[in-house]
């Protein structure tokens, strides 16, 4: 029963949102990285310690994989991911030629260890290094093998601003209409219930990300990032949102062995998706859709471990 009981309290946990998070105040050292690293403010300081005080998380385990001491706990994740027992690397199933158990584990381990990297230093990122993104996220592979992909690099902090600029105007039109009821409710009745949804979800945190945009100069979008890439496609690809999707993760997988931090700024690729002019003012064609924003840069924090994953749903069909 007790068994039962703990399968079905994680699965529960697991839900998106949930908060799962304890942190163990007799082993909190009171560093503040874990209140540093969280995206949705789940942790904040209370009296010199971490301390849950939010009610949403997203159970990323950023808290858990940064805490020098091990204080922070997130009961949703899988702990099978940590030891990597669930991947059966001593198994004899490599065919000749392969690189062994070894080199899956490091494979493996190069995978768990990248996190979304969301405190930057102002160091600049090399031209170089941009370059070699590009280089290993074409090493993807796409549909019929079309490679119909384009890379828009900002090189620097400058053009990372403008753009989040831009952004941010797209989203305080966006939250000037969401604010309406009439407006919402109006949309709602003739089966677009899209401004409703996204004022019941995202309204409250954008609009504190604008208010500290405007009043704070703090980048809550990009994070303070020197750099970022857009992944977009041109016309005659046949599987577009997959090709940009594969190209994106070699890019990430590729910067984090090279040292750096990234993130996928998804704000940024709903308002291009929405404003065509976004996209066009930086010189991609008007048929080019950008698919991914990664936000690029030397990373302002250190993970110590690697922490577990949501358990999946897996389904296996004879």
């Amino acid at each position: 029963m007790t068994s039962m009981r703990s399968t079905i309290l994680r699965k529960q946990a697991a839900f998106p949102g949930a908060v799962t998070t304890v942190v163990d105040q007799e082993t909190c050292i009171g560093c503040g990285m874990c209140v540093r690293v969280c995206p949705s403010r789940t942790l904040s300081m209370v009296d010199g310690k971490a301390a849950v005080t939010g009610d949403a998380s997203l159970q990323c385990g950023h808290c858990e994989a940064v805490c020098p001491v091990g204080a922070v706990r997130v009961g949703a994740l899988d702990r099978e991911l940590e030891s990597f027992s669930a991947f059966r690397a001593e198994r004899e199933w490599f065919a000749p030629g392969a690189g062994g158990p070894d080199e899956v584990r490091r494979l493996v381990q190069l995978m768990a260890s990248r996190r979304s990297c969301r405190n930057y230093t102002a160091e600049p990122v090399s031209r170089e290094m941009l370059d070699d993104l590009v280089k290993i996220a074409v090493t993807a592979p796409s549909g019929t093998n079309s490679q119909r992909w384009t890379f828009t690099v900002l090189p620097t902090r400058g053009a990372v601003h403008k753009l989040g600029e831009r952004i941010a105007q797209f989203f305080e039109k966006l939250n000037a209409m969401a604010e309406k009821p009439w407006m919402r409710k109006g949309l709602k009745l003739v089966g677009r219930g899209e401004l409703e949804d996204y004022y019941q979800s995202y309204y409250g945190a954008v609009k504190q990300a604008l208010e500290e945009w405007r009043e704070q100069d703090v980048d809550r979008l990009f994070h303070g990032a020197p750099a970022a890439i857009l992944v977009g496609v041109s016309p005659g690809a046949s599987c577009p949102h997959e090709d940009c999707l594969l190209a994106t993760q070699n890019m990430i997988l590729g910067a984090h062995a090279m040292g750096l931090g990234t993130c996928l700024i998804g704000y940024a690729v709903a308002a291009m998706k929405e404003d065509k002019r976004i996209a066009l003012d930086l010189g991609l064609h008007k048929d080019e859709v950008v698919h991914a924003v990664v936000a690029v840069g030397h990373p302002d924090e250190k993970y110590r471990t690697v922490s577990g994953r949501l358990t999946p749903l897996v389904r296996m069909v004879e």
